[in-house]
């Protein structure tokens, strides 16, 4: 049977319980793709997210974009990721760059 994790939400609101293994490999993914660009936009993180997986020859099963919001909201009630509120679109980066 897999290890499941329960995630946070920022706002303290219910949060789902995922695979340990998908959780891993996802945060893994988020984080790489902020040291790499610094701030990015959630399309932008998106993107740097499955370029991650095809370089890395990562076959991701299930929602990528899904998946990529639990975690990235995980990261963020983690204090691992900050949100930065702008216009025309929000912005993350990682706390430790």
């Amino acid at each position: 049977m897999e290890e499941r994790i329960q995630l946070k939400h920022p706002a303290g609101k219910h949060a789902v319980t995922m695979a340990k293994e998908k959780y891993e490999v996802m945060s893994k993914a988020i984080i790489t793709s902020l040291e790499k660009h610094g701030e990015v936009t959630h399309t932008e993180m998106k993107e740097a997210v499955v370029d991650y997986f095809k370089k890395k020859k990562i076959k991701f099963e299930g929602a990528i974009e899904w998946f990529m919001e639990s975690v990235k909201l995980d990261l963020e009630a983690n204090k691992i990721i900050e949100r930065i509120s702008g216009k025309p679109a929000q912005k993350y980066k990682w706390r430790l760059s």
